[in-house]
């Protein structure tokens, strides 16, 4: 923990550069992020605080889901990196349950008390933060104080790169330090690593309960823990397979250092909000009732799909004719088997064998698996549209060695290795081969370029 800042010595940006360059930035995602916490900085002090002990700074990423779309939820596995770009927020604790926030980008504010009866707007932003602070109030009984938060982030909205996960991270880790969390008997009997973290607030987000800490309503999304594993565990220059429920570290493989991400937003949103909302959820949705139509069979009480998958050798065999021997209300056998394929071939197979491939150095091979899994979201999980899937064919054409649309999927973004000498042109080039077919998303798609960067951490 860091000893905090003031407010002045947020606004010398070359200062702030140089902090987050030794934190395993790159010299130009760090510039970038300084300006972001100058900017934050800038907002609290227009708005009247001094700030002249016990400020403190936070840098929140967001990620990239290499493979392993819609596998956390029933203990599957995935490989994960953070990028070089997320959250920039300033805190000053206050004395009293008052919290503030400031999204200093667009110069909105809002405020509300830390206490467990928030009722947050959920087509919002202060939906997420609000979550946050309430299920603090239920899980963290006693006096607690707030805080004023001022934050800017370079991540797009809403674009599969985690942007409400890496702000409910952040609001957590800033509250969480304002009210000394961990040193709370809540907090020590119940997390004791950054993947309990991760799973904990993974949690928070769709609401369940996560050993004695009792859950809630959620922000609405009834996912899994991968993207704050990401944004709480992630190493630089590093690729990482987790598998959860529990969150398990598997394995670490270092990015070859001679590639580049080269990241586009595909302008179609993905909010987790209304049509979105619901489409995510019912992937979620036909994993339980895999496992419950699996359970009832059985008589087994495995907590999810992987743990059913790792009872015996012929699981998958017996998983199948489960459900095309039973009949549920809510979904078809078609629809399950589908689902359960996808999870089966992604989780069990295409993970491991690409961690291998990247491990080898085996370019080609991990490509094609990459190429794979896109397949099978469009054909299986059905959640890649037009937009993503034509990023991901011609970010291959243009010589990408590998390409694929990553997040809950149902618009976002692609990501795509590309060398890195050849990077910025290949930027261009793909940019204006997406919008001569896609002239519609011009002015919401945008394209970056990041290496796999270092997990959330104080700045100051």
């Amino acid at each position: 923990m860091s000893s905090g800042c003031t407010l002045e010595q947020l606004s010398d940006l070359d200062t702030i550069a140089s902090r987050l360059s030794a934190s395993g930035l790159s010299p130009g995602a760090s510039h970038e992020l300084a300006a972001l916490f100058v900017r934050s900085a800038g907002s609290l002090q227009g708005a009247g605080h001094a700030g002249e002990g016990g400020v403190f700074a936070l840098f929140v990423p967001g990620r990239i889901e290499v493979v392993g779309n819609h596998t956390d939820y029933a203990g599957g596995r995935s490989l994960l990196a953070a990028i070089e770009r997320g959250f920039c927020a300033v805190v000053i604790p206050r004395e009293d349950a008052a919290v503030n926030i400031v999204d200093a980008v667009i110069d909105q504010t809002i405020s509300f008390e830390m206490t467990s009866g928030l009722e947050p707007d959920v087509v919002h932003w202060s939906n997420y933060p609000m979550t946050v602070a309430r299920r603090i109030a239920r899980n963290f009984p006693g006096t607690l104080r707030g805080a004023d938060i001022a934050f800017a982030s370079n991540l797009p909205e809403a674009a599969g790169l985690s942007s409400s996960s890496a702000l409910m991270v952040a609001i957590f880790l800033a509250l969480s330090r304002v009210n000394d969390l961990p040193s709370t008997a809540e907090y020590k009997g119940n997390i004791s690593s950054y993947e309990e973290l991760a799973e904990y607030l993974g949690r928070v987000e769709n609401g369940r309960s996560f050993g004695t800490l009792e859950g809630d309503m959620g922000v609405g999304t009834t996912g899994g823990c991968q993207d704050h594993t990401a944004i709480l565990c992630a190493r630089t220059d590093c690729i990482a397979q987790y598998s959860y429920g529990p969150v398990r570290l598997e394995y670490s493989i270092e990015w070859p250092g001679d590639y580049l991400f080269a990241v586009a937003v595909s302008g179609v949103v993905a909010p987790k909000t209304g049509d979105a909302m619901v489409k995510y959820n019912r992937a979620s949705r036909l994993m339980e009732i895999v496992i419950e139509l699996w359970r009832r069979a059985t008589g087994r009480s495995d907590p999810h799909v992987a743990a059913a998958l790792s009872s015996s050798v012929d699981a998958a065999d017996q998983l199948r004719s489960i459900i095309r021997d039973s009949e549920h209300p809510e979904a078809t056998e078609g629809d399950l088997l589908d689902r359960f394929e996808h999870f089966l071939a992604v989780s069990e197979d295409i993970v491991p064998s690409a961690s291998t491939a990247l491990s080898r150095a085996d370019i080609d091979t991990f490509g094609g698996l990459a190429d794979h899994s896109r397949v099978l979201g469009e054909r299986l999980l059905k959640n890649v549209v037009p937009e993503t899937a034509f990023l991901a064919d011609s970010a291959r054409e243009l010589g990408a060695v590998a390409a694929s649309p990553f997040g809950a999927g149902f618009g976002g973004s692609v990501w795509a290795m590309v060398e890195a000498e050849l990077a910025e042109r290949f930027c261009d080039s793909w940019a204006d081969r997406y919008l001569h077919h896609f002239p519609q998303s011009a002015g919401d798609s945008s394209f970056f370029l990041t290496t796999p960067g270092p997990a959330a951490f104080e700045l100051y």
